[in-house]
């Protein structure tokens, strides 16, 4: 298959990156297409005759009729890699090994609070490997606790960054629930509620994901032959595997919590509109109390007041009417209503 990847004839334009080491490096980018190579540990942009990492981001129809035709992947395998609703799998096809793994995608304010996946798609050949993504993430970036010297440690570098981004995620996640929810406790409006229950279905997607992930990490174990990984790989794959886990027991842990107290944030914003609702009930007897009081001695009949030349019935009155609103408020702090 490297053969097939030498037909590759479109130049790359420069994007950054970064080594093992988080030094920074470029990557070659045309249209959807990046080419990096491995030079030293480190992962270099290179020519498309050269390159032994291709990236298509967002293939076009004429990339999938390329990555059909050139690199024998399979119709379906490549949509897959596509599908956000894709879980993770390893195919043993011919000519090469298709896995498919589970990432967060960047999480955007229009989004509201809903944290989004993706899939990724990673071909493994002989000499090369073609990484198919439906969006433009970063490949190379942060860093990582191992060095990178093979196309097999390209492939644990990726679903390592793959499992900080969901470490992330769950930490914005975190700081988002516990914003949301000293609004909820002053708050009348179900907007922030409605944003909880959007980070509690983000929960479930990762936590799905995740467990997704650990189900493809055991199987590469169990294949590690076939993958041409060597025993210092394979310790580097058992330790993503106990991160793996380590970061689904947050998520799991996360989703209880929030998922456990949504009923009583629900109840707060209930609790919130009834004081408002009696606050506005007591105001409304007040003043319906003083209105009573002007009514009865504005009435069109005789009253034991004078009503020619005299100015003190007037301020009676209202003096009256002012009791009589103010002792509605006197007994709501009375009997704390």
């Amino acid at each position: 298959m490297a053969s097939n990847a030498q037909s590759a004839t479109e130049e790359a334009p420069k994007l950054e990156a970064q080594t093992t080491e988080s030094v920074p490096v470029e990557e070659s980018k045309t249209s959807a297409r990046s080419f990096f190579r491995l030079v030293g540990g480190h992962l270099i942009p290179c020519e498309p005759k050269m390159a032994e990492i291709i990236a298509y981001t967002s293939p076009t129809m004429d990339d999938e009729a390329e990555l059909q035709e050139q690199y024998n992947i399979d119709y379906h395998t490549l949509q897959s890699s596509l599908d956000p609703d894709e879980l993770s799998r390893l195919e043993i096809e011919h000519g090469h090994i298709s896995i498919i793994f589970k990432r967060p995608k960047s999480f955007c304010a229009d989004d509201n609070f809903l944290m989004k996946l993706t899939s990724t798609g990673v071909f493994v050949y002989e000499s090369q490997l073609v990484i198919v993504m439906a969006d433009d993430a970063p490949l190379f970036d942060g860093r990582v606790p191992f060095g990178v010297h093979s196309i097999q440690d390209v492939i644990l570098r990726l679903l390592y960054q793959a499992t900080m981004r969901f470490e992330g995620h769950l930490k914005a996640i975190n700081m988002l629930a516990d914003s949301l929810e000293r609004r909820i406790n002053t708050s009348l409006e179900n907007k922030y509620l409605l944003n909880m229950f959007a980070l509690e279905k983000s929960l479930v997607f990762i936590l799905n994901s995740i467990s997704s992930n650990g189900s493809l990490l055991e199987r590469m174990k169990a294949l590690f032959e076939k993958l041409g990984f060597d025993n210092e790989q394979v310790e580097i794959l058992e330790d993503l595997i106990i991160e793996n886990q380590q970061c689904y027991r947050r998520a799991e842990i996360h989703a209880q919590v929030l998922a456990n107290l949504m009923g009583t944030r629900a109840s707060i914003v209930g609790h919130n509109l009834n004081q408002l609702i009696k606050k506005f009930t007591i105001w409304m007897v007040a003043i319906m109390l003083a209105s009573l009081v002007v009514s009865l001695f504005g009435m069109n009949v005789a009253l034991p007041l004078p009503m020619e030349d005299a100015f003190w019935p007037f301020y009676l009155i209202i003096i009256l009417a002012t009791i009589t609103g103010g002792a509605i408020f006197f007994l709501r702090r009375i009997n704390k209503w």
